[in-house]
């Protein structure tokens, strides 16, 4: 007799709901990029209009830390990008939903929460940073 917790745990929902839900994430990280490159262009082209000397200029600290900031948003949202087409990819081999580090089933939770992992929990954790 099967466990409905245990079921939930050790097989990732259905194939094409899974595309589904990566392909909706995939969409609203495409936006999120292009709006973060839409500021980005902003705040660079909005500099280039001034001469702007960032060691003496009271603004200048503030537009360089805004612009670095925008920067790392969207080399994560890119990174994040990636890792969903890869998900995509393990998703097509049929290897969705196993840990690439130790190969067991991750659970539906951490799929649920985040679509695109590849690892499970403890491997994740036991990852260097």
């Amino acid at each position: 007799m099967s466990d409905s917790f245990s079921d939930a745990v050790f097989h990732p929902p259905g194939r094409e709901s899974v595309r589904e839900r990566l392909a909706a994430e995939r969409a609203g990280t495409n936006a999120q990029i292009t709006a973060l490159s839409r500021d980005f262009d902003g705040i660079v082209e909005a500099n280039a209009l001034v001469a702007v000397d960032d060691e003496h200029d009271p603004e200048g600290s503030s537009t360089a830390f805004e612009r670095a900031h925008v920067a790392s948003l969207l080399a994560q949202a890119r990174g994040h990008l990636t890792d969903l087409d890869r998900a995509l990819e393990r998703l097509e081999r049929g290897e969705y939903g196993r840990c690439e580090g130790c190969g067991e089933p991750i659970p539906a939770e951490r799929l649920e929460a985040r679509p695109a992992a590849s690892t499970c929990v403890r491997c994740a954790a036991a990852r260097p940073r």
